[in-house]
């Protein structure tokens, strides 16, 4: 087993959504172990009340590894995995869709910068505004790689698969 990942779904979504269950299983076939939190009942509580169950709830998760886990998220997902990785260590960072902000909540996204990063964005994001990530990830010097595409970036499922891969590869290099 190469090491843990950790995939934490969005909003309105589930632990079996079309993204995260596309980069589960092409972790697991790269030796992998996976598990992807169900944050359905967090998420009840609406966008800015989720947050911080959210995070309790990922945090939990990590603390019962061995090492520490790879983050990826997808939107709220992201939002949350970046804010995590700020209180426990983590071996890399895969985010798509990240918000720079979460309406009602008292912090802004943020992440640790000493592991590597990957953000993922559309182009027409109508969720959330590409500006605020481009902004974030240039004063951070993080790579972004936007791609044409909405919100739910399910044009390009196997783009960021593939990407997912290229991480993953580096991740085992630097190991």
């Amino acid at each position: 087993m190469r090491g843990q990942i950790i995939l934490s779904h969005g909003s309105d979504s589930g632990p079996d959504a079309t993204k995260v269950s596309v980069l589960a299983a092409l972790a697991e076939s790269l030796g992998w172990s996976t598990q992807r939190p169900d944050y359905r009942d967090d998420d009840r509580r609406g966008h800015a009340g989720s947050v911080a169950p959210r995070i309790a709830r990922l945090r939990a998760a990590m603390e019962l590894l061995e090492a520490p886990p790879v983050l990826v998220g997808s939107s709220m997902g992201a939002f949350v995995s970046g804010l995590a990785s700020l209180e426990r260590p983590v071996a890399g960072l895969f985010l798509l869709a990240t918000p720079a902000a979460i309406p009602g909540f008292e912090s802004a996204f943020d992440l640790r910068l000493d592991v590597p990063t990957v953000l993922i964005h559309g182009w027409r994001d109508e969720v959330c505004p590409l500006d605020e990530m481009y902004e974030f990830a240039g004063r951070r010097q993080l790579p972004l790689l936007i791609l044409d595409d909405d919100h739910r970036l399910s044009a390009n499922v196997d783009t960021i698969a593939q990407q997912f891969r290229l991480f993953l590869d580096q991740l085992a290099v630097a190991a």
